[in-house]
């Protein structure tokens, strides 16, 4: 088997004899049911060969859809002037990365269709490009553009150089209004939505399918697809990590499977993932090793995010598509981006429950964030693996050392809110150990009471600010924490913490067996 990473190239996976999943049959649907559309998914998710495959459909490629739905569907294989802009080659650091880009499309489109006397600024040549396109070939054009949103994403940081992008973005953009009467069909990709993004302001005509139930399938693999195109595949994925099939495909589903663009939908793999891993036969964070979420960690500081709400927000469908107040409430870009997805729907309030969608992500995704938060990605004396061997071999006192120096050399990256900064440490602290033993929240009060269980031992953690060791100690005993575990023969510790404030680390602890 072929396995098409990296490949975005409809006409090139094709010819080449590459595993498709065949998307062809939605492709037709839309085109059939309206004009213009936008569709948000995360990086690495299919978009682009999805914008591919609708450029060979519009050229009248039939000879590429051999065997697939649309060979069936379409009749006339009509061919179409098609503009295709992908974004996705550029930096956009600086303040003509966008307008070059713009013009090195325009040469390519002009050297087919012309330039028109008098047409100088980007908007004017595509608007000049679109009519000739058109009255040339005698037949409407078609406009694919491919990660409208990479300028933004990577100007975030920049205000000054966003809002120049932006300016740009919206004159070029509004032209497909403009010259609506020439225009077959116009798709637009991107990682963010677009209803609340200002640049979009005048193209209201625009259908946003991301959380639409008709297509929540047109982009990444659903465990149907798997099951019909790549299940021999699993299985000898399987026999190479001496797995059975049904553990093989629950690893894979823990692993890769778990986005929602919509509730109650089905659960839909990272094609990006699932492909490098049927290939390699290994298991990896692939997606998330092709890119950091720098702007989305940056993000979380500029708000002072408390990191313990990130999977417990409840947000409305208008919510989750306004990236226009990033800097006061990050998740909607978060969710976006692909670090979060739809776990429940709440029919009353019309809310979305949000969480990580599976394990690559949520492991990715704190690792990345004990960069920024702690010296635990940065130092390897600080490795997880130590206080995750500590734990497991009894030696609490050992592993309370180790968490004091932690928060000892960390007190450079404290900024604003102390218990916050606290707070969030101790939170990417946690999920880190979570991936190695099993750890527990025993309250939902937002404090930050941790229960870790290992083969062997019990440890019950309460932590203050400002306070002192004993009171620690003392909530333990009057909540009754260990109360579920009196028959358990495993050892039990209660470790009492105490934060300063006005030392930026830990004051105090004080550690009681049983």
């Amino acid at each position: 088997m072929l396995y098409p990473i990296g490949i975005q190239d409809f006409e090139s996976l094709r010819t080449g004899g590459y595993l498709y999943i065949d998307k062809t049959a939605l492709i037709y649907k839309l085109q059939g049911e309206g004009k213009y559309y936008f569709l948000s998914r995360p990086r690495r998710f299919g978009k682009s060969l999805l914008i591919s495959t609708m450029e060979a459909y519009f050229l009248g490629k039939k000879e590429l859809f051999k065997g697939l739905a649309m060979e069936q569907l379409e009749q006339d294989w009509t061919v179409y002037p098609v503009l295709h802009l992908d974004l996705n080659t550029a930096e956009y650091r600086k303040e003509n990365d966008l307008s070059e880009e713009l013009n090195r499309n325009l040469l390519r489109w002009e050297s087919v269709y012309g330039k028109g006397e008098g047409e100088v600024s980007s908007s004017q040549r595509f608007a000049g490009v679109i009519e000739r396109a058109c009255n040339q070939t005698g037949r409407k054009v078609v406009i694919l553009i491919d990660e409208y949103d990479k300028p933004l994403l990577n100007s975030i940081g920049n205000p000054e150089l966003q809002d120049h992008y932006r300016s740009q973005m919206k004159a070029f953009y509004s032209v497909m209004k403009t010259q609506d009467r020439y225009i077959k069909f116009g798709f637009i990709t991107g990682v963010t939505r677009f209803s609340k993004v200002s640049i979009f302001s005048d193209l209201n005509n625009f259908t946003d399918i991301s959380m639409d139930p008709r297509y929540v399938e047109i982009c990444g693999i659903t465990e149907r697809e798997i099951h019909d195109h790549i299940d021999s595949e699993v299985e000898e994925l399987a026999m190479a990590n001496d797995l059975t099939k049904e553990e093989c495909f629950a690893q894979l589903k823990d692993y890769y499977d778990g986005y929602h663009f919509r509730q109650n939908s089905v659960g839909l793999y990272n094609p990006f993932s699932l492909l490098n891993t049927l290939s390699s036969k290994v298991f990896s964070d692939y997606w998330f090793e092709t890119g950091t979420p720098t702007f989305l960690v940056e993000i979380l500081k500029k708000t002072n995010y408390n990191l313990n709400n990130i999977t417990r927000e409840r947000v409305t469908g208008d919510v989750l598509g306004n990236i226009s107040d990033m800097y006061v409430n990050p998740i909607p870009v978060i969710y976006q981006s692909g670090y979060l997805t739809i776990k429940g729907y709440d029919k009353r309030f019309e809310s979305y429950h949000l969480g990580f969608p599976n394990r690559e992500v949520e492991k990715g995704f704190v690792k990345y964030l004990s960069r920024s938060y702690s010296r635990l990605g940065i130092d390897n004396s600080f490795s997880i693996d130590n206080f995750v061997l500590e734990l497991e071999a009894g030696k609490v006192e050992s592993f309370m050392r180790r968490l004091e120096a932690l928060f000892t050399d960390n007190d450079y990256r404290v900024q604003g809110n102390q218990e916050l900064y606290f707070q969030n440490v101790l939170y990417v602290f946690f999920k880190l150990l979570g991936f190695y033993v099993e750890v527990e929240r025993p309250t939902s009060d937002g404090r930050m009471d941790m229960i870790v269980k290992t083969d062997d031992y019990i440890y019950i953690f309460e932590f203050k600010l400002d306070k002192s060791a004993d009171e620690a100690l003392q909530q333990i005993e009057d909540k009754g924490y260990a109360q579920p575990y009196a028959a358990d023969p495993r050892r039990l510790y209660k470790i009492g913490v105490n934060f300063s404030s006005e030392r930026r680390c830990i004051g105090e602890w004080k550690i009681v067996e049983g």
